[in-house]
């Protein structure tokens, strides 16, 4: 599903941030990105979402390499993959629940044809009662939880979540990580960096560590 074999980044001509990354995520599988602030997640994950472009070796993403693909196939390819990231970035101006509905929207999709799947999916994430307050009027840890409806609300073949945990509690944190940890059964992969290592410690999933730009497995 994802490969990436002796990837190089760099930013400018600064010294690489990630140095000879090699691994693979199978399809239906969950795994952690872990280190500190800093060691390089959130440019890992922009990799695999291709919004960035390594400065060395190849991603492959669904058995294509990316370096081939072309505008309308990198389109093609980010509708198989739902994106957490860590500001949010819902619309002010729109419902929790229009929030959550805008990918299939965007895709023309007809409400009648996805009402109930966004309630459904609101529901799972406990904002069942919060359907039409807007960003605004939501709690960080409630905006949170709307971002992950709408990363999950188009059923991804991939889940990248960066720091899906990082605005709720610790109970609703561990609440959160057992529904990520169910998705790999309805066929999402899930591939979500966090630092919380209490946290990550509740859960027998494989580990990517970051340090030092470089990589290695644990698990």
């Amino acid at each position: 599903m994802i490969r990436f074999e002796n990837i190089g980044l760099r930013y400018g001509r600064a010294p690489e941030v990630l140095t000879d990354i090699n691994f693979s995520i199978a399809p239906k599988s969950f795994q952690f990105l872990t280190g500190a602030s800093g060691a390089g997640k959130t440019s890992l994950l922009r990799l695999a979402f291709l919004a960035l472009k390594p400065s060395r070796g190849r991603v492959s993403l669904f058995s294509r390499d990316t370096a081939q693909l072309d505008r309308d196939d990198i389109a093609r390819i980010r509708r198989r993959i739902g994106v957490v990231v860590q500001d949010f970035r819902l619309l002010a101006h729109l419902s929790a629940y229009e929030n959550v509905a805008l990918p299939l929207r965007a895709a023309g999709r007809e409400e009648r044809e996805y009402r109930a799947q966004v309630i459904d999916l609101l529901q799972w994430v406990g904002l069942g009662e919060r359907l039409h307050a807007k960003p605004p009027q939501l709690s960080g840890g409630e905006q949170q939880r709307a971002a992950i409806a709408r990363a999950l609300v188009a059923k991804p073949e991939l889940l990248l979540a960066d720091e899906p945990t990082g605005s709720v509690d610790p109970d609703y944190a561990e609440k959160l990580l057992h529904l990520f940890a169910e998705l790999p059964r309805n066929g999402t992969s899930v591939l979500l960096a966090t630092h919380d290592l209490a946290l990550m410690n509740r859960f027998d999933a494989p580990r990517l560590i970051l340090a030092n730009g470089r990589l290695r497995t644990d698990g």
